[in-house]
């Protein structure tokens, strides 16, 4: 990891939900410089800011400090594209699976 990393993936993970800074540091109840501050290295942040933080973005703790998770939101329109590209077979098992889940109803 590198000396920024956390400022470096609070700004992607921020940008990657289209969120400005100041939108973000006025929903988390802070002052409007507040996340930016953060992203340049001129605040700290304490482990209940980190959380809040967290939840706002909807992302886990965990996660948070994964690089290789781009994104948390599922997005059906990158979903439904995938979709269309799986051979029919492979399509038919997917499908099938969706059902099965509906009729059990069993929570993701």
């Amino acid at each position: 990891m590198t000396e920024n990393f956390f400022a470096d993936r609070l700004r992607f993970l921020r940008n990657e939900r289209n969120i400005s800074a100041r939108e973000m540091s006025l929903a988390l109840g802070q002052n409007e410089s507040y996340i930016n501050k953060i992203e340049t290295g001129q605040r700290s942040v304490s482990m209940s800011a980190f959380f809040n933080i967290c939840d706002f973005l909807k992302v886990s703790a965990t996660d948070f400090f994964n690089e290789n998770i781009k994104t948390t939101d599922f997005n059906s329109d990158v979903f439904l594209s995938t979709y269309k590209q799986l051979p029919q077979t492979y399509a038919k098992h997917i499908f099938s699976v969706m059902q099965d889940l509906l009729q059990t109803r069993i929570e993701i």
